[in-house]
């Protein structure tokens, strides 16, 4: 049986084993289980009830990313995405006042839609419209990006209201043991040590409880809390009101943000083709799709893969099974959602910032010396950590693309669904700046 798995798995061609593949899966278990904490807190301010909406979490969670590793067998891990649950509660529910049973409905219809686009290959064929320099500038970005999150859950960065950022303090003890982490978990790389970032976050958890500096009252949860939320969505009501500017909204940044993501995590792991195509590029679509309908279900908003799954890719996971293994724990947190907050910030915050690190390598991938390719990859890489988004980046690196080949003249005729991406992304800036 096992061997069968393997050979499904490709083990052999991934040079990888099974020991690799659970630690793998464990590390980017540890770097995005902030979500099970943080996603309901967000989506409780909606009025959907606490409780439900953290199994919801979990549940959506364990089957996206059980499913992503099962059918498109990639170490890619799925969560309710950040950015698109602010947007659900404080614009579509606060701001709007929807219900947040119709703003459910919403997400159904945008996960349909993702699920329609996928059967017809229009979303493959927008991944594949973008230049593989971009790819480069998007992964690059994205490091930059969870390292700038690493920095600031470690303390070391902090806001300031004269230069928007500053230096923390390396006297608070977060910020200290983060830094003591980042130095063990960067020697044992340097020494080529299996599990590195693990064995970090393991060690400098240790350290804290031993210190005394985590505190955190465990509150029992348990599968009955979803009837609050299960299938309480509201379909009818999503059409009635005509929200398809909401369900679109939902669309677009969740397809944006997902395929910056999906470029980064399979360029990270050395994944794509040498014509820069991604195999099996509709399976891990699907499963994104699919993982979206099933967590409005289940009440919670747009689910998608997460960023952080570069930590595992960097602790070795190259197939499904390290997707799966983080979507048991996921599923294993319902029961122990409480006990999530074992794990402080000071302990994933070097994981973030040694895989921002290291992903970007890929910039060198970049033609620096050729404006037309420069000037679109720089603003994909600086406006990714400078927006706080993976889809605002990409945006405004597409938008450059187009703008300076059409002015020079060097457009292609192939390349036309670019410039229907960088006119979309165009109006959804207008957009964003008139609301």
């Amino acid at each position: 049986m096992l061997k069968q798995l393997e050979s499904y798995f490709e083990f052999a061609r991934l040079g990888t084993d099974w020991r690799t593949e659970i630690l793998a899966g464990i590390t980017t278990f540890l770097t995005m289980a902030y979500i099970v904490l943080v996603n309901p807190s967000i989506l409780s301010a909606a009025g959907i009830p606490l409780a439900s909406v953290t199994v919801a979490t979990c549940l959506s969670a364990a089957f996206g990313s059980i499913l992503m590793g099962v059918v498109a067998r990639y170490p890619i891990a799925l969560a309710p995405g950040m950015g698109l649950n602010a947007y659900f509660t404080y614009t579509v529910c606060l701001k709007m006042h929807i219900p947040w049973q119709t703003a459910l409905g919403a997400v159904f219809l945008s996960g349909v839609l993702f699920l329609a686009l996928t059967a017809t290959g229009i979303r493959q064929l927008i991944l594949r419209s973008i230049p593989h320099e971009l790819y480069a500038a998007v992964a690059g970005g994205i490091g930059l990006f969870i390292a700038f999150i690493g920095f600031r859950n470690a303390g070391l960065i902090v806001g300031d209201s004269a230069t928007l950022v500053g230096l923390g303090s390396i006297r608070n003890p977060t910020t200290a043991l983060a830094l003591l982490g980042l130095c063990i978990m960067v020697a044992l790389e340097i020494k080529k040590v299996r599990g590195s970032i693990l064995i970090g976050v393991l060690a400098v958890t240790a350290l804290a409880w031993a210190l005394g500096l985590e505190h955190w009252t465990p509150a029992p949860i348990g599968l009955r809390a979803l009837s609050a939320t299960a299938f309480q969505l509201d379909i009818r009501g999503a059409l009635n009101k005509g929200l398809l500017e909401i369900i679109f909204v939902f669309f677009f940044v969740d397809l944006f943000d997902n395929l910056g993501t999906l470029v980064a995590v399979t360029k990270r792991a050395g994944l794509i083709d040498a014509d820069h195509s991604i195999p099996r590029l509709s399976r891990i679509l699907f499963a994104d799709a699919a993982s979206t309908v099933v967590g409005s279900f289940a009440g919670t908003s747009t689910v998608t893969s997460y960023v952080e799954s570069t930590a595992g890719v960097a602790a070795g996971g190259r197939s499904g099974i390290t997707a799966i293994v983080t979507g048991l724990l996921f599923l294993a947190a319902i029961g122990a959602a409480p006990f999530v907050g074992a794990v402080p910030a000071a302990a994933t915050a070097p994981a973030l910032i040694l895989v921002g690190s290291m992903m970007l390598a890929t910039v060198t991938e970049i033609r620096w010396h050729e404006p037309l390719v420069a000037i679109p990859a720089f603003l994909t890489l600086v406006l990714i950590p400078f927006t706080y988004s993976i889809a605002n980046g990409l945006g405004f690196g597409i938008i450059a693309w187009a703008v300076l080949h059409l002015a020079t003249g060097h457009y292609r005729k192939r390349d036309w669904l670019l410039y229907i991406l960088a006119v979309l992304f165009a109006l959804r800036f207008v957009y964003l700046g008139a609301s």
